[in-house]
């Protein structure tokens, strides 16, 4: 308890205050504009972060994660854009509520939401975050190979919508992790005898150009953006009223829980969170027939889903490095290069750190809050930058981010070749998620199952197999390849009737 309290006295000191609004802010602009990720904008700052306190750090990366999420809402409800792919469900009713002259209720109902279903996500992180890290303490180097291969198969499998390419993508990471000094030996390994990269690939080179660079690249074979008409009319102050609130609470409180336990699942993300929490709200709405011609609750089931995910992505991170989804990918590699492994030690030697960023978490989305329902008629015409000014700013930025971490033309040479990788990655379907996965926790599995080999030479398999929790992981890492196929299977005969 001392800790939690702590954590929020450092919160709440005016810099990491100040960090909080300032990043939401920016996250809410990178999330209203159609094309761009949570991703991207976690991966464009975390150069940024270098010259701030620890926790101060995490904290923007939090906001702008956050900020990002809702501000896909945004687009989405008024110009039928979504700014990010999770906001896609929001879309359906809330274009409708824009075209009615009901832009800013619409707006309101999604902040609203996003607030809820994001503090029900905190609560879960406080509540199942710290037991988890103690079963991390029981993980011994063939747990931990099994673990990387569940954290594989989980991002792989899931979040691609072929197997096949997903496994391709993990791959490929492992390949990628390979690169640098041998972790048993301690010689070079596929370096070109290059001392560069002696220590492996820079993570946040590699970052900004497989999410930020590479989007550039897509951006600029499209044709121009042209600007976009205003679409909140004049007049339009219409917002939520309390027994419009009262209507949408259960639908908040129920998506909440939704998206949490989706965020949990590692790889799921908040789209597929988004699509549950709006059929759910659909299914248990007294006004079905309003679905899809402009309800409220067609807004707030699928954006308190969406947001609660953001919490809940944060658990299997923090506690057992498995990203719940591509943000949080992006985020581990952050805490790494911050130097804090993700796993039990984030809550006992960095505890006051770990709760100082719980704490930052629920500022974030105090703060969203507050943006949101003040400033979205502001941020509305965020989603009218056209083009040819987005792909300079992102250009720029990405190219000083990467020369940032270590005034080295090297690491921004290498942004562009991870630039052009991206770019294909993402023609060819594959997963950059997946592979950024493969780049922070192949080693741990490399490392797990050359030290059982080492120990065991006579009977390294039998050990790898011989802890009730490797069978476990064994088991649901089997599930996690299989259930997308089922999954399709049983799409593709629902067509077919």
């Amino acid at each position: 308890m001392n800790e939690i309290i702590n954590g929020f006295g450092n919160a709440l000191l005016p810099i990491n205050l100040l960090a909080a609004l300032l990043s939401v802010a920016t996250g809410i602009f990178i999330g209203s504009l159609p094309g761009l990720s949570a991703a991207m904008g976690v991966a464009l700052l975390i150069p940024l972060t270098f010259g701030m306190g620890t926790s101060t750090g995490l904290i923007v990366l939090a906001g702008v994660y956050c900020g990002a999420v809702f501000g896909g809402s945004i687009s989405a409800i008024l110009i039928h854009t979504p700014g990010t792919s999770s906001a896609a469900a929001t879309a359906l009713d809330g274009y409708q509520l824009t075209l009615k002259g009901k832009a800013k209720k619409a707006l309101n109902t999604a902040v609203i939401s996003s607030f809820g279903g994001a503090m029900i996500s905190a609560v879960a992180l406080y509540l199942f975050a710290p037991p988890l890290a103690k079963l991390a303490l029981k993980f011994g180097p063939a747990e931990n190979f099994w673990l990387s291969i569940f954290g594989l198969t989980i991002i792989a499998g899931v979040s691609s919508k072929s197997v096949v390419k997903g496994l391709i993508s993990g791959a490929l990471g492992l390949a990628l992790s390979t690169i640098g000094m041998d972790p048993m030996s301690g010689r070079g390994r596929f370096t070109g005898g290059s001392p560069y990269l002696l220590d492996g690939l820079p993570f946040t080179a590699t970052l900004i150009g497989l999410f930020s660079m590479s989007q550039v690249f897509i951006l600029a074979e499209k044709k121009l953006k042209k600007m976009a008409k205003s679409v909140i009319k004049e007049g339009d102050d219409e917002g939520l009223t309390i027994k419009e609130f009262k209507m949408i609470l259960p639908t908040i409180l129920r998506s909440g829980v939704i998206g949490s336990v989706v965020g949990i699942l590692p790889g799921a993300g908040g789209t597929i969170a988004a699509f549950i929490g709006y059929d759910t709200a659909k299914k248990m709405s007294k006004n079905k027939s309003e679905f899809g011609k402009g309800s409220i609750e067609g807004i707030a089931g699928p954006e308190a889903a969406n947001n609660a995910v953001t919490g809940g992505s944060l658990i299997p991170t923090l506690t057992l490095g498995i990203p719940g989804n591509s943000v949080t990918a992006v985020l581990m590699g952050g805490l790494i290069i911050k130097g804090l492994q993700p796993g039990p030690d984030l809550f006992t030697v960095h505890g006051t750190t770990t709760y100082t960023f719980f704490a930052g978490f629920i500022i974030v989305n105090i703060f969203m809050l507050i943006l949101g329902l003040f400033g979205s008629r502001h941020f509305a015409k965020i989603a009218k930058v056209p083009n040819s000014i987005l792909i300079p700013i992102i250009f720029a930025l990405s190219v000083i981010g990467s020369y940032a971490i270590k005034n080295s033309l090297n690491d921004v040479f290498l942004m562009f070749a991870f630039g052009i990788v991206g770019y294909f990655i993402k023609k060819f379907g594959l997963n950059a998620a997946a592979i950024v996965l493969a780049l922070i926790i192949g080693p741990i599995g490399e490392e797990g199952l050359r030290r059982i080999i080492l120990m065991y030479p006579d009977d390294y398999m039998g050990q790898l197999v011989s802890s009730p929790i490797s069978i476990v992981l064994i088991s649901i890492s089997a599930l996690s390849l299989i259930s997308p196929i089922v999954l399709n299977i049983i799409e593709s005969r629902k067509e077919k009737r």
